[in-house]
């Protein structure tokens, strides 16, 4: 486990890494998840174990430090996640990133480009105010104090076994202004900002979710839509061939 301070105040963001060779790929995790319970499994292939593996979590998550005083912005855990990549010596990197942590991908690329060579998007939130069926929704609905003084607990008990597995790792206020943060999106909004990057960028969106919307004009923009047969919003769990093959560039 490795570790960097990300708020200049003794607060770290930490994650496992496995040897190989670079350009490094970097999986972050999407709201209340941790980066290695989805992503090892994927990275542990034959077809991708020869890279250099990191498995970071964003502050308030998994294994890094959840300060009560930060704020938990897409911004804030964007820079958070360059500091990792900065004290890791990694620069050019891929970046493998599910829901939120997409989000927080592409603000990266955006604020550090040089740090990123190449996006792949598991079902990255685009846009601000998803439907009040999405997960971060359905946590930003409550004030902060309300969750984290009971609702929190409720919210574990609906959302199923899996998410919940890890959701109950994180940091209940930390969870609740991510979730806050990644409804009010980023400025510009996270859509705009994929669709300006001029690197390689993948969205993959599973087949069982529905059709993606605004996917032409994503792809009028250089950005290659993947729908991935048989899979939901956990395309890495749905169909884990798919999912390495197009981290891959094979598919």
């Amino acid at each position: 486990m490795k570790q960097a301070d990300f708020d200049g105040k003794g607060s770290c963001i930490r994650w496992t890494e496995t040897p190989g060779y670079e350009p490094a790929r970097v999986y972050v995790h999407g709201l209340g998840a941790v980066s290695s319970v989805y992503h090892a499994h994927i990275a542990a292939r034959p077809e991708l174990a020869s890279r250099r593996s990191l498995f970071v979590d964003l502050p308030g998550h998994g294994i890094s430090d959840r300060p009560e005083h930060f704020g938990y912005t897409l911004e804030e855990h964007a820079d958070a996640l360059a500091a990792a990549l900065d004290a890791a010596g990694l620069t050019g990197c891929e970046l493998v990133a599910h829901s939120m942590g997409g989000s927080v991908a592409v603000v990266l690329a955006h604020r550090r480009p040089e740090l990123v060579s190449r996006l792949v998007l598991t079902e990255a939130n685009l846009d601000p105010m998803p439907p009040s069926t999405a997960g971060s929704s359905t946590i930003a609905a409550y004030e902060e104090e309300a969750f984290v003084d009971g609702a929190h607990a409720r919210v574990l008990e609906e959302v199923g076994p899996l998410w919940a597995a890890t959701m109950r790792l994180a940091d209940p206020r930390a969870l609740h202004r991510s979730a806050t943060h990644l409804r009010r999106g980023s400025t510009p909004p996270m859509r705009e900002l994929l669709e300006g990057l001029p690197i390689e960028r993948v969205y993959l969106q599973g087949e069982l979710s529905g059709e993606l919307a605004g996917s032409r004009a994503l792809e009028a923009s250089g950005v290659r839509v993947v729908t991935v047969a048989g899979a939901g919003h956990n395309i890495m769990f749905d169909n884990p061939d798919a999912f390495a093959a197009v981290v891959a560039g094979r598919y």
